[in-house]
């Protein structure tokens, strides 16, 4: 039994050094991969910080409940204050999420090229131990659906903030299709990632599932990312048409929740049977218009009326992208009164043509937000 105890013991500590001795390997190459990808990340973004786990977890005291913003599909996202006093948003990547780490990888080779005043702008990213976060400004007034859906909060948000707010996307989405170097389409436009600052201005948000294309239409790269330009004709692609459209899509459903405080996920009318799009539709061509608005709202002396913007709400959310506008058109609408508006015609995605609509994962030619306001479907209308 000695014999026996002795080999024991000495088998036993000599698997305890191999395992010392494999540790330090390990650790080494990890650290080297994630040296590897600061490097690619860094290369494309010079201008972005290389935060270490350490510097997160002292910002965001160890990610305590106490500092934790929100949590959407991505993950979960802290409030951070740094050594040198900066507030900062976390955005961590959940073990869980449906997003990976290619859309981890867009939102940092994208969103550092990026420079609008419209725009959240990202000041670095951690990749240490397996972690995968970025590192925002920090938006101290949250986001727009904070605000717009709560039945005591949204009188924050008059009519005057709102047209603000609304201007301030408009204004980013032009930068985004007009004039950057590329045409970004952002694919995920929704109340919940437009958010806003001290001064309550409207900046757009998250950008891993945008896409990027020449201003001719061909679609770009970024580093290994290459998305799907979709079912669109070889016309529609060269003018920039159908990639467009999207995002025009969504503005519109912005617009028409801005001036509401109505969800998507709900059915109006007198029956309860028409989607936000039809309801709104179905009230303008009435001469009803103002039974859609939030009536908490006072447009009395505001050049841009709640009636122009349901109006200009439902040219976007047409169903033929081809017949909706283009952001410069929306921009000159909203700021020029004495713009003649063309008739809008039926909005896609209405109880009366989803029989029409085809659902796909992989493209994003309309936008909408899904059942829970939260998410986006991907749908693409025929």
């Amino acid at each position: 039994m000695l014999l026996l105890g002795l080999v024991i013991f000495f088998w036993w500590m000599r698997k305890l050094k191999s395992k010392e001795s494999v540790e330090p390997v390990q650790e080494s190459r990890s650290q080297v991969s994630n040296a590897a990808a600061a490097g690619d990340f860094n290369g494309n973004s010079p201008t972005l910080i290389i935060y270490s786990l350490a510097d997160i977890e002292t910002a965001t005291d160890k990610f305590s409940i106490e500092n934790k913003l929100g949590e959407g599909g991505y993950g979960p996202v802290y409030k951070g204050v740094l050594q040198d006093g900066l507030e900062v948003a976390v955005k961590k990547l959940s073990k869980t999420s449906i997003q990976g780490f290619e859309e981890f990888k867009n939102e940092v080779m994208l969103t550092a090229k990026l420079q609008h005043v419209n725009l959240v702008r990202l000041l670095g990213f951690c990749i240490d131990r397996e972690e995968h976060m970025l590192i925002y400004e920090y938006m101290s007034n949250k986001s727009l659906d904070y605000y717009l859906f709560d039945p005591i909060k949204k009188f924050i948000l008059d009519w005057k903030k709102r047209i603000h707010v609304i201007e301030g996307i408009c204004q980013g989405l032009l930068y985004l299709q007009e004039y950057s170097r590329l045409r970004i389409i952002h694919r995920d436009l929704k109340t919940n990632n437009v958010l806003l600052d001290k001064d309550m201005k409207s900046k757009i948000s998250d950008f891993g599932m945008a896409r990027i294309f020449t201003k001719d239409g061909v679609e770009a790269n970024i580093g290994r990312i290459v998305g799907t330009v979709g079912y669109a004709s070889p016309e529609y692609v060269k003018k920039g048409i159908y990639s467009t459209k999207s995002d025009v899509y969504s503005f519109g459903v912005l617009l028409l929740q801005i001036i509401s405080g109505k969800r998507v996920s709900i059915l109006y009318g007198e029956n309860n049977h028409l989607s936000l799009f039809e309801y709104a539709y179905e009230l303008w061509k009435d001469g009803k218009g103002m039974e859609f608005m939030d009536p908490s709202l006072d447009d009395t002396y505001s050049p841009c009326t709640l009636l122009r913007c349901l109006h200009i709400a439902l040219l976007c959310v047409q169903k033929i992208p081809v017949e909706r506008p283009f952001m410069l058109e929306v921009s000159s609408m909203l700021g020029n009164e004495a713009n003649n508006l063309m008739i809008p015609n039926m909005p896609g995605f209405t109880k009366k043509n989803d029989k029409d609509v085809q659902y796909d994962s992989t493209t994003s030619n309309l936008e909408i937000g899904s059942v829970n306001d939260t998410t986006v479907s991907n749908l693409e209308a025929r």
